[in-house]
């Protein structure tokens, strides 16, 4: 019986994904870097950063560091003048929370979390959020779904994951809870084998839980 439902937030209640991606590839270009989107798929999935690039180019850490702030800025850009809302959320999230506490445990930083969700409701539903600062391994490894089950202080087999990423699907994986995967075409390359079931959109959850 499922009691606990732990969301992932990029790529299943907002669209922020594609928009992070540019951020990292506009800020690369100008270092003469050409992020391609096969090769940041394989990055992201094994948890890695894309200025492992920029590293490897004989770029010192503290010249990264200036890159990646102006990558921040960037993506908050985009964070405030692009359309990253995903139709059908607010209403779902409505009818699951008549039966089931969430939460919602993202790789995302706090101060970039706070900026998407600031007026957009959808962490009225929600217990908790925890962020990259709330945990010591990111995703792959299973400490942010581990932190999320111990803040409900669950049981794995109370609880239910819902992903859009291979990354994320092997974080709850390892931390032995069941992961729905919602269809989404940034990560459509990704492998999704350890999933439990298969939505086509967010709204599916309604008749799936």
């Amino acid at each position: 019986m499922k009691k606990y439902i732990l969301f992932d937030n990029d790529g299943v209640l907002v669209e922020t994904e594609l928009w992070y991606y540019q951020a990292n590839k506009d800020i690369l270009k100008t270092i003469n870097i050409d992020l391609e989107f096969d090769v940041y798929q394989k990055i992201m999935i094994r948890g890695g950063t894309a200025w492992e690039l920029a590293l490897n180019k004989g770029y010192s850490i503290e010249e990264v560091d200036k890159l990646r702030e102006k990558r921040d800025e960037l993506y908050q850009h985009f964070l405030q003048t692009k359309d990253i809302e995903i139709n059908g959320v607010k209403n779902t999230l409505k009818e699951l929370s008549k039966k089931y506490k969430m939460g919602i445990i993202t790789t995302a930083r706090r101060v970039d979390f706070e900026l998407i969700h600031k007026n957009r409701g959808i962490v009225d539903f929600m217990e908790f959020v925890l962020c990259v600062e709330d945990y010591e391994r990111a995703k792959p490894y299973p400490d942010p779904y581990l932190a999320g089950l111990k803040k409900f202080n669950a049981k794995p087999s109370e609880a239910v994951v819902v992903e859009d990423s291979q990354r994320g699907l092997d974080s709850a994986f390892r931390a032995n809870i069941d992961c729905i995967i919602v269809k989404n075409e940034f990560t459509k390359s990704h492998n999704f084998d350890k999933a439990k079931h298969f939505i086509n959109k967010f709204e599916d959850l309604k008749e799936l839980l």
